[in-house]
């Protein structure tokens, strides 16, 4: 009753304040795609250059500095294959500068075709030998080149058949690892969760900053399978020796939004504030301090200021839109954490001034009713509407009978305590008397 009254108390006060509070929000301004960049290497950074290119057709300035960006960055590296996907793209748009360069090209090609052959080579010779421990490392050699080269499938293959020499706890946490990323790499998150799982059980071999990395990839697992909870967990568990250091895959800001809106479309306000979870987690608000809008929509979220909060979702919407692990998660989150933000406004209350309401979630009456009746319908609000009125009612159940159905309960229990109780003292007197 005490939590309800707090929470009543925050609803009107916070509503009060809506209007005249002036907390900066973050500006919907076009993403700065250098700073974003930054934040990752290797391919995924080109990988997610060319998603924004592909997703904002409508912003041509935007999708071109993305795809010059991507030019740059695939230049550094041997994916001749890659760099002919992003010349496809920028079709001639950025000048005499970007367009197909034929002798790197050749250069690069000839370079590993060499080096495969010597590999090959190498291989060979170590299997010839049986030296177990330098076949690992050729089949490692072969996956990082397919890996380089663009080949993920190949480069899969060659880790995976590194397995079989493994002879360390250490060499199969690497195995996997280089598993993981090709799987991330190449969308297959299907199994991303069992080689996380293996490589968890060497935990005597196990780096702190690894399994760091195997928290982040748990994560992005169930994220994409949906599982918004399991995946809100699993980020809000990565700690601060995470860093940089896996920005081949996902950068620090991102564990905070994966896991800040995660968060928001599955707990209750009570395990926002746990201490093991997000606003009480200390670790976790290291994360958030780098992506302050995060950060603040949570805590406003849990301070009822729902205005505020889902001003700072809209604004967000459009760059979180072009995040390649999100984009497909963007509307199903925010629609979960608007009908969360509506089920905990009416909690408290027995009756709700619809236009009131409405007011707060910037929407009109007729909006309202009809997402209120989807939460009534799902049994999500236990409520009525009076639609002549404009008025939520809440539907409470039939005290008696809780009542009388908790003693009742109280009464089976006790009854089972005492037949224990006598049980056991039944048994003492006849052990006693043996």
């Amino acid at each position: 009753m005490e939590a309800e009254d707090e929470l009543i108390q925050e609803i009107y006060s916070k509503g009060d304040e809506e209007s005249s509070r002036n907390r900066p929000i973050i500006s919907g301004e076009q993403l700065d795609i250098e700073a974003y960049a930054s934040l990752y290497q290797g391919r995924t950074k080109i990988t997610r250059l060319m998603f924004i290119a592909e997703h904002c057709c409508d912003n041509a300035s935007m999708q071109l500095e993305a795809l010059r960006m991507a030019y740059d960055e695939i230049k550094k590296g041997e994916d001749t294959q890659l760099f002919r996907e992003v010349l496809q793209k920028i079709d001639g748009r950025l000048g005499p500068n970007y367009t197909m360069d034929v002798a790197w090209c050749d250069s690069v090609d000839h370079r590993a075709e060499k080096r495969k052959k010597k590999i090959e080579t190498e291989l060979n010779a170590y299997k010839t030998n049986l030296i177990k421990e330098s076949i690992r490392m050729g089949y490692n050699d072969f996956g990082d080149f397919y890996y380089a080269h663009g080949a993920l499938g190949d480069a899969f293959k060659s880790y995976f058949r590194a397995r079989d020499y493994c002879t360390t706890s250490k060499h199969i946490i690497q195995m996997h690892m280089r598993a993981i990323l090709v799987s991330i790499e190449t969308g297959q998150f299907t199994h991303l969760t069992s080689y996380v799982s293996k490589a968890e059980q060497k935990p005597e071999a196990l780096e702190p900053v690894t399994v760091e990395k195997l928290r982040c990839a748990a994560g992005l697992a169930h994220l994409k399978a949906k599982k918004y909870d399991l995946a809100a967990r699993k980020f809000l568990e990565v700690g601060p020796d995470l860093g940089s250091s896996y920005n081949e895959v996902i950068a620090s800001q991102d564990v905070a939004t994966y896991g800040g809106l995660c968060a928001l479309a599955s707990f209750d306000r009570a395990e926002l504030k746990a201490c093991s979870k997000v606003i009480d987690n200390v670790s976790f608000q290291n994360f958030l301090e780098l992506v302050p809008e995060v950060r603040e929509l949570i805590n406003d979220f849990y301070s009822c200021h729902y205005g505020s909060c889902l001003d700072y979702l809209g604004n967000l919407k459009a760059n979180l839109l072009l995040d390649i692990h999100l984009h497909d998660h963007v509307e199903t989150l925010y629609d979960q954490i608007r009908n969360k933000a509506l089920i905990q406004y009416t909690h408290p209350f027995v009756s709700v001034d619809l236009q009131m309401m409405a007011n707060v979630f910037k929407t009109s009456v007729a909006g309202l009713e009809k997402e209120l009746e989807t939460l009534i319908t799902d049994n999500q609000i236990q409520a009525r509407i009076d639609s002549h009125n404009k008025i939520l009612y809440a539907r409470h159940p039939d005290q008696k009978n809780a009542t009388f159905q908790r003693v009742l309960q109280t009464g089976n229990e006790f009854d089972q305590d005492v037949r224990a109780m006598l049980l056991r003292a039944n048994l003492l007197r006849a052990e006693g008397n043996l």
